[in-house]
C-alpha cells in the first residue's frame, strides 16, 4: 500500500499512529510514551507520569472514553481505571 502522506510533519493534533495496551507499573516507564488513553473496562483515577519534566499526576474520576493524557508511565499504585490502551 502506497504511504500517501509520507513526508507530511507529525503533530499531537493529528490522528494517532499506533496503540498498545497499558499495564500499571510503578517500576516501569510505558514501550513509548502516549498522546492519550483509552479508558474501555472501567472508569477510575489515573496516576502517571508526564511524558515531559516527569512529574507525577493523578486525574481526578475519569469515566470509559478516551482522555488526552501525555505520559510516560501509568502507576499501577494509584490508578484505578481499567482496560487502558496508550495511543502513540
Amino acid at each position: 500500500m502506497n504511504d500517501y502522506f509520507k513526508g507530511e510533519s507529525i503533530d499531537l493534533t493529528g490522528p494517532a499512529l499506533s496503540s498498545f495496551a497499558v499495564t500499571p507499573n510503578d517500576a516501569a516507564d510505558l514501550p513509548a510514551p502516549v498522546r492519550a488513553v483509552t479508558i474501555g473496562e472501567r472508569g477510575g483515577v489515573v496516576k502517571y507520569s508526564a511524558a515531559r519534566g516527569g512529574a507525577v499526576c493523578t486525574t481526578g474520576y475519569l469515566p470509559v472514553g478516551q482522555h488526552p493524557i501525555w505520559a510516560s508511565r501509568i502507576w499501577a499504585t494509584g490508578t484505578t481505571a481499567e482496560g487502558m490502551t496508550g495511543w502513540v
